[in-house]
């Protein structure tokens, strides 16, 4: 019968699968960037790209302090999340929304590697691996960064310019409530038939 594994093991396996995501990643986020038309967008892709690199230099340190072989092991989570962020970027939606439908698929990645890198922090510090805490907390503290940008984009215009564009203004909802189709005066409707 094997030998049950141990917390050790799972922690390596999971330093295998993070840096295989953030392998990954370094080949999503230039199409991520390229798709996006705000210059904001596009800029905090190609930031994040570079401290992508980082990231994975970091993760080498962390193997090499453990005595460990680099490898990485097929994450397919980061891969489901790349195949999303695909389909988004096919789908034919104006330029606005596509941005903030990028963002949603950045904070996807950024929300699973938070996941990821927090479990490897809590793992290294209850195993008294302590280079290891240093240089994957480095990393969450830059990952939580990065998903933060990505909000301050959405709520700083993107996501309010891509409502406006959905939903006109009301001088336009003035126009339709006269023809009865207004979105103020079906609303009012809706909450008339309750």
């Amino acid at each position: 019968m094997a030998e049950a594994g141990t917390l050790h093991d799972a922690f390596i396996e999971e330093l295998k699968d993070t840096y295989n995501a953030e392998k990954q990643l370094t080949k999503a986020l230039p199409k991520l960037a390229k798709a996006s038309s705000n210059p904001r967008l596009r800029q905090a892709f190609e930031t994040h790209l570079e401290e992508t690199q980082g990231h994975i230099a970091r993760l080498e340190q962390v193997f090499e302090s453990l005595e460990e072989k680099v490898r990485g092991k097929h994450c397919d989570g980061i891969a489901g999340i790349i195949e999303e962020g695909k389909s988004i970027m096919a789908e034919d939606f104006d330029e606005t929304t596509m941005d903030a439908c990028l963002i949603a698929a950045g904070q996807r990645a950024e929300h699973y590697e938070m996941a990821a890198y927090g479990t490897l922090v809590a793992w290294a510090q209850a195993m008294g691996h302590t280079e290891a805490v240093t240089l994957l907390q480095q990393t969450l503290d830059e990952e939580k960064a990065a998903d933060k940008k990505l909000s301050g984009l959405a709520e700083g215009g993107i996501n309010q310019t891509a409502a406006d564009a959905a939903h006109p203004d009301d001088e336009d909802d003035e126009t339709m409530a006269g023809a009865g189709a207004g979105r103020k005066g079906a609303a009012t409707a809706r909450t008339a038939r309750r």
